[in-house]
């Protein structure tokens, strides 16, 4: 007895008329074309129920295969964020509240101003953005490098770190009248940030290595975090749910990821290349983040959670500061135009366009004549980029749509300025990190 031959997995059951042809000597069977979807044109015999059935399948099954798999749903899952932080309201995108038309109510009355510390002449300039020109000037503390926003957006604190100097201070400047207050004598205070929750300001002790905690309002320590191997430790930025922030080293070519909840140093990463890190902003995704590096003349690009490397894309001379759009859409790049700490006037400084969602650069806008663009931020309204000139002793201000810029004489030496009011319900700190 002969064995059976194994039945091909495709070939159909016998009964099955796929095409017109049949056995020699056999009857055709009765049969009827399909008339739709992607099977027209086959004949199938009807007078057998399991031919209606396989019908059936074959012409359900595209349908099946088109639906979206309710398992693969791409939508960004809600963000758990840490106890205290207010909560991120539209997932993949942590910007979605400081857009054009969400100025919170506290800010709605302040003055709108642009603050300009300079750090060799030890002022603050103020502008009028209406008229573009200087309205104020108030002394301050010994080296003013940063004006930044408070959590509560109520006052904005000059930190003057008095660079290797042992009288460094925090001058109060009061967010609705742009009136400066008394000076707290504060060690090193470099650059400032806020735990997303609010209850602390992160001074950032750049000559000590070192985060200092204090209470947001009178600037008492509550404790610190030494980071050892984080030499020049200055700029910041968070992930989306609050539980790390990432800190650039300046002078030792890597990172700092620390751990906000547990308040430790989870580690230390070493950049591929260049070596002087400098700005660091997270994408609206909350953590993908990209990092600016001067001697690199580009951004990093890394994945935060995992604390690893991905990418690198290059901006121009000097990439200093980074700034998202009030869209959330490109990221706005600072390239300061030198390699040096402290440069020559008229370099070939720019601003670069990113692309948040390729990656990609899409614009570069050249300073006529030369310069130095470094730190600032955007206009509430999101048309104007505000950088300080920090080798040439202005303030330019960029037209986001053409790229022409217009700029403003102010003090020696400018350098973290900020815009008031912006959007945002709260803010980390640096030049206006709001969320």
């Amino acid at each position: 007895m002969l064995a059976s031959r194994p039945r091909h997995p495709l070939r159909p059951r016998r009964g099955f008329v796929f095409t017109n042809r049949t056995a020699p000597g056999r009857p055709t069977p009765e049969t009827a074309p399909v008339t739709m979807g992607p099977y027209r044109g086959i004949r199938l015999p009807m007078s057998r129920s399991a031919s209606r059935l396989l019908l059936l399948a074959m012409l359900a099954a595209p349908a099946v295969l088109a639906r979206p798999a309710l398992a693969q749903n791409t939508a960004p899952a809600a963000v758990q964020t840490v106890p205290g932080m207010p909560p991120v309201t539209v997932p993949g995108n942590i910007y979605s509240e400081t857009t054009s038309d969400k100025l919170a109510p506290v800010v709605r009355s302040d003055l709108p101003r642009v603050y300009v510390p300079n750090l060799r002449s030890n002022d603050v300039y103020v502008i009028d953005p209406g008229t573009m020109k200087v309205v104020d000037r108030f002394k301050v503390g010994r080296g003013p490098q940063h004006v930044v926003p408070s959590w509560d957006l109520r006052t904005l604190w000059a930190t003057n770190n008095a660079e290797g100097k042992e009288d460094g201070s925090l001058t109060p400047i009061d967010a609705a009248t742009g009136k400066p207050g008394e000076a707290i004598p504060v060690d090193d205070p470099y650059n400032m940030y806020f735990t997303p929750d609010g209850k602390s300001a992160i001074v950032v002790a750049e000559a000590r290595k070192r985060l200092d905690f204090r209470d947001p309002h009178t600037m008492a320590m509550q404790f610190s975090i030494d980071t050892p191997d984080c030499r020049g430790i200055n700029h910041a930025d968070f992930s989306a749910d609050g539980r790390y922030a990432i800190f650039t080293c300046e002078f030792g070519g890597r990172l700092a990821k620390i751990d906000m909840v547990e308040h430790k140093v989870v580690g230390y990463l070493k950049l591929s290349k260049g070596g002087m890190p400098q700005d660091i902003r997270v994408a609206p995704d909350g953590r993908t983040f990209y990092v600016a590096d001067m001697m690199a003349d580009g951004v990093f690009v890394l994945d935060g959670d995992r604390f690893v490397e991905t990418g690198y894309v290059p901006t121009g001379v000097g990439t200093h500061g980074l700034y998202p759009s009030r869209d959330a859409k490109v990221l706005y790049i600072a390239n300061r135009g030198s390699h040096k700490v402290h440069g020559a006037r008229k370099g070939p400084g720019s601003v670069s366009v990113l692309d948040f969602a390729s990656g990609k650069v899409v614009a570069n806008w050249p300073i006529p004549g030369g310069g130095s663009p470094d730190m600032g931020n955007v206009s509430a309204d999101g048309k104007t980029l505000w950088l300080s000139g920090r080798f040439d002793d202005v303030v330019y201000a960029f037209d986001t749509t053409t790229g022409a810029v217009k700029q403003i004489k102010v003090g020696a030496e400018p350098h973290g300025l900020t815009v008031w009011p912006m959007p945002g319900r709260y803010s980390l700190g640096h030049t206006g990190i709001l969320r």
